[in-house]
């Protein structure tokens, strides 16, 4: 069985984004801790050593693969913001039509800066993006 190596540290998120060099991603990431804190109704953790996750959820694939990961992050990247969870829920798909300048990973969003997004599609991507991770997927009815 293998386990997520990305793991919550004891470093200090608020911290951590306070020593981000680039002006504008230190600013989103201000803006973003404030979102997702609000959101989730969590507290910042570091997962490794640059991502910021709120709330934590269990997962475990057929392959017996398992471990716990954020529910909800992003991490302050040199060349964008990458944006963790917010792409899962089935509201997902409308929501990213009215966010505006982003690009899709494999499982995250990236955005160059907040500037170039409505605020209230990603606010309620986090938002969808939480209550999925952590009601329909991982605790089902």
């Amino acid at each position: 069985m293998s386990e997520n190596k990305t793991a919550p540290t004891n470093v200090n998120p608020r911290e951590f984004i306070t020593a981000v060099p680039h002006r504008t991603r230190r600013a989103d990431s201000e803006v973003l801790l404030r979102m997702m804190e609000e959101v989730s109704g969590q507290p910042a953790t570091m997962w490794g050593p640059t991502i910021v996750g709120f709330g934590t959820y269990h997962y475990k694939y057929d392959s017996g693969r398992e471990g716990d990961a954020a529910a909800i992050g992003f991490s302050p990247r040199t060349a964008n913001l990458a944006l963790y969870g917010l792409t899962i829920a089935p509201s997902a798909k409308d929501l990213l039509l009215r966010l505006g300048k982003h690009k899709l990973g494999a499982s995250c969003l990236y955005v160059n800066k907040l500037a170039d997004t409505d605020l209230g599609a990603l606010r309620q991507l986090a938002l969808d993006g939480y209550r999925h991770m952590m009601d329909e997927v991982h605790h089902p009815a």
